[in-house]
C-alpha cells in the first residue's frame, strides 16, 4: 500500500505567502473597487504559484486548493469575469500541476449546504459549486473532486437524505461527476454516507477523526466498501488529530498529527493494499505533515519513497 500525504491551503513554511487574500464585500462596495479586486486576485495566483513549486521542490503530491483564490466570486451583488481574464495565470499553474503530477482538488466551506432549505442558502451553494468546477476546469484538473459534507438535517436526518440526493440530481453532470462526500463530527456518520454514496454512484471521503466523534456501528465492516466507491483514482482519506483529549475540545484540529494514532489507522486499512492519498487536516499545514513524516521515520519500518510517500506492508 502506497500512502501519499498532503496538506491544506496554506503553507506554514513560506512566510506572507497566502492564496487566500480576500476583500469583503463592503469593502468593496464603497467605490466598487474592480482595480483592488483584481489586484488581489492576480496576488492568490502568484502566491498559489509559489506554494505549487514549494510543493514541487518538497516532492508534496497531494494538496488541497484554498475556496478563496478569487473573491467575491460567487457574491450575487458582484459579476465580473475570472475565468479568461486570468487565463495565462491559470496555464502556467495548471502546466506545474500537471508536470509534477501533483492531486489538487477542494473542499468548499461550511456556507455550502446542498441540502439546505432556505433557498437562499441552496441558490449560493449551487452557484459555489459552479464557481469551483470552473476554476478546477480552468486549471485542466484530471479528475476534479469537490468535497461535500451532507449538510442540513432539518426536519430529521431521513429527509435530509432524501433532499440531499433530490437536490444532488438537480446539478449540472459535470459537478454531480465530480462530487465527494463526507462524514461529518456530529449528524451523518460513515454508515449514512457510505448508503449515500452507493445509491449516487459517488466516492466517499473518509475522514477518521470524525468517525472517532460520530462512529458508525462498526468501521471495519464497511471500509472495503468505502474504498471501493472509487473507481479509476485513488481514493481519498481525511485524517486530523483532537486539539486535546478532553470532551470540550476533542473535535476541534490539533496543530499537529498524534503520529500513533495514525500508525494505527494505517494498521487498520493496509491489509486493503489500496494505495491511498491522505489529507493532514492540522493548523500546522505542511509543518505538521514533515514532523509527522519524522516520527514515522522514527517508529516504524515504512519504505519511504520521497519526503512524503511511503510503503506500508
Amino acid at each position: 500500500m502506497i500512502v501519499r500525504l498532503g496538506y491544506v491551503a496554506i503553507s506554514k513554511t513560506l512566510d506572507n505567502v497566502t492564496s487566500s487574500s480576500t476583500i469583503t464585500y463592503t469593502n468593496f462596495i464603497k467605490n466598487n473597487d474592480f482595480r483592488k479586486l483584481d489586484n488581489i486576485i492576480k496576488s492568490n495566483f502568484e502566491d498559489l504559484t509559489k506554494i505549487l513549486n514549494y510543493n514541487i521542490k518538497n516532492n508534496i503530491h497531494f494538496y488541497r486548493l484554498t475556496s478563496k483564490l478569487i473573491p467575491l466570486a460567487t457574491h450575487k451583488g458582484v459579476e465580473f469575469e475570472y475565468i479568461n481574464k486570468y487565463k495565462n495565470y491559470y496555464e502556467e499553474i495548471s502546466k506545474l500541476i500537471k508536470e509534477s503530477n501533483m492531486r489538487v482538488d477542494v473542499h468548499p466551506d461550511q456556507f455550502c449546504v446542498l441540502n439546505s432549505t432556505n433557498k437562499d442558502v441552496f441558490e449560493n451553494t449551487i452557484e459555489i459549486l459552479k464557481y469551483h468546477i470552473s476554476v478546477l476546469k480552468a486549471l485542466k484538473i484530471t479528475n476534479p473532486i469537490i468535497v461535500l459534507h451532507v449538510g442540513s438535517s432539518v426536519f430529521g436526518k431521513e429527509k435530509s437524505i432524501t433532499r440531499f440526493i433530490n437536490n444532488f440530481k438537480r446539478l449540472p453532470k459535470e459537478i454531480q461527476n465530480a462530487i465527494a462526500l463526507e462524514n461529518d463530527d456530529k449528524i451523518y456518520n460513515a454508515d449514512d454516507v457510505l448508503a449515500i454514496c452507493k445509491k449516487l454512484n459517488i466516492p466517499f471521503v473518509l475522514d477518521y477523526h470524525h468517525e472517532i466523534c460520530n462512529p458508525c456501528i462498526n468501521i471495519d465492516n464497511i471500509l472495503s466498501d468505502i474504498l471501493n466507491t472509487w473507481k479509476g483514482i485513488n481514493p481519498k482519506m481525511h485524517f486530523s488529530s483532537p486539539k486535546n483529549r478532553t470532551k470540550k475540545d476533542f473535535r476541534s484540529h490539533n496543530d499537529f498529527i498524534f503520529s500513533d494514532d495514525f500508525i494505527l489507522f494505517l494498521e487498520k486499512i493496509k491489509k486493503y493494499n489500496t494505495d491511498i492519498d491522505i489529507m493532514l487536516e492540522a493548523k500546522e499545514k505542511d509543518n505538521a505533515l514533515f514532523k509527522l513524516v519524522r516520527e514515522l521515520k522514527y517508529k516504524t519500518n515504512y519504505k519511504f519513497i520521497d519526503e512524503t510517500s511511503f510503503e506500508v506492508k
